[in-house]
């Protein structure tokens, strides 16, 4: 006998489960179905030689205090009733922009933003408060906006290239899939998110989050299936009516919601012959885990995250030529947030390095040349990484690095696109009337927007409209 849903969720990462607790809490029979033999997606976690490491988890964005009744973080916990204690966030200690020469500070508090940028380019403080009150009033889920031209709106408003630049950086690197400029909406989603919310982490890592949703989520009633792959989506008319999973099974449902990614969701369609497969997003990373001997402030490195370029230019686009490109990345240590005293500090001192790559080149070595490549772009991350922070490298006991063929297997996602598509679809729908998107490809990125994307969805296809 066929089993019958209310909602198919593909997807057991963060925007999955997220939908999957609003809708049980609304009594849905509700599935989530999910290709690996763990929960997360690129947010998990995995452990080797007798330590825990976090995949993608540098920070989570949008952090606000205990008590703070606006916002994503606020949100989320009030639509999947969460206590804020439940996530345990410990806030940044502070992080930094640098480019040769120029080092601006921002922390979890947007008057110091204020202040760094009045001592780093005195004359565009006026400019800064004027981009502030654009920013008040923007919607999250309007599209009309969302795809104007960023670097033309802030050239409209600051007469300093440089300032442009180092206030792009960290924006695009923490959630823009679109080479070299940024949608006018993804940069207010992320500006908010970074600049005037901020960085914070559970002392556990993406551990404890995860743990809560998916124990949420089964205390509902919901079903998780683990290592059950969507072979295909199977369309009737102008709604899709459930799925066939790779060993055959065969679902039924209502509606489905799917984080696989735009591009991926139509290639599961059984009504498309063809799929704009040259619309899939580009921009993919390696990414570095240097365990060391210390602390990382031992060794003088005290910041939260560093976002790094090497010129006056950022260089925000796929490898001209090579594997890597080292002249832009990220350097962050989950060592330095402000844990509580009861925590202590972190067993080991973990320094993570992301550089941007190409997942062609990295896709087609052999399984030798990959793994000589691996640790041959370790090292000229590290030496690049060390140009902007204090040099660690005599402290590094244990390695390890994933690549964009890591970032494909654990996404799904076309070329390893950790932000999937550069075209984002905020409303969520496609071209079946019960079929729609949630989490990258939808438009909100990082943990807290993965969550809120989920619920947002769930709540605009599923709740409202019930049929």
């Amino acid at each position: 006998m066929t089993a019958v849903y209310d909602t198919i969720i593909i997807g057991g990462g963060m925007s999955g489960l997220a939908a999957g607790i609003r809708l049980a809490h609304y009594d849905q029979k509700v599935c989530i179905l999910e290709k690996h033999w763990t929960i997360g997606g690129l947010n998990s976690f995995y452990r080797q030689n007798g330590r825990n490491y976090d995949v993608g988890l540098h920070a989570v964005t949008n952090f606000t205090p205990a008590g703070t009744k606006k916002g994503p973080l606020a949100r989320l916990l009030r639509q999947l009733r969460f206590r804020w204690e439940d996530f345990e966030l410990s806030p940044q200690m502070g992080s930094a922009i640098a480019f040769p020469g120029v080092r601006i500070g921002f922390n979890n508090e947007l008057d110091f933003l204020r202040s760094e940028i009045a001592r780093t380019f005195p004359s565009q403080i006026d400019n800064f408060e004027l981009l502030l009150s654009k920013l008040a009033d923007y919607d999250d889920l309007t599209q009309e906006h969302f795809e104007g031209s960023t670097r033309k709106f802030l050239a409209e408003i600051f007469d300093e290239p440089l300032l442009i630049e180092m206030l792009l950086c960290p924006l695009m690197w923490y959630g823009n899939a679109r080479a070299h400029d940024m949608d006018y909406g993804q940069f207010c989603i992320m500006f908010r998110s970074i600049f005037m919310e901020g960085f914070a982490r559970p002392y556990k890592g993406v551990r404890l989050i995860l743990k809560h949703l998916i124990k949420r989520f089964r205390s509902l009633g919901g079903e998780l299936k683990l290592r059950s792959a969507v072979q295909s989506i199977r369309v009737d008319g102008d709604r899709a009516v459930g799925v066939v999973l790779e060993d055959g099974q065969e679902l039924q449902a209502k509606r489905i919601l799917s984080s696989a990614g735009i591009i991926e969701t139509q290639r599961l369609c059984d009504d498309l012959s063809h799929v704009e497969t040259e619309r899939a997003g580009q921009l993919t990373f390696i990414e570095s885990i240097s365990i060391l001997d210390k602390q990382p402030r031992e060794v003088g490195f005290e910041e939260t995250i560093v976002f790094y370029n090497d010129s006056d230019q950022f260089h925000w686009n796929p490898p001209q030529e090579g594997l890597c490109d080292v002249r832009t990345g990220v350097i962050c240590s989950p060592n330095n947030y402000r844990y509580s005293s009861s925590d202590g500090e972190l067993e080991d001192g973990i320094i993570r390095l992301t550089t941007i790559a190409d997942f062609d080149r990295w896709e087609n070595l052999s399984e030798q040349e990959y793994q000589r490549q691996k640790m041959w772009w370790y090292d000229r991350s590290v030496a690049s990484a060390v140009r902007f922070i204090p040099d660690f490298r005599g402290h590094v006991v244990a390695t390890d690095v994933f690549t964009p063929k890591t970032i494909r297997r654990f996404t799904s996602h076309d070329n390893g696109a950790v932000y999937g598509a550069p075209d984002k679809k905020l409303d969520g729908t496609t071209h079946l009337k019960n079929l729609f998107l949630c989490g990258t490809d939808q438009g909100f990125v990082g943990i807290i927007g993965a969550i809120v994307s989920g619920i947002s969805m769930a709540n605009m296809h599923c709740l409202r409209n019930n049929d």
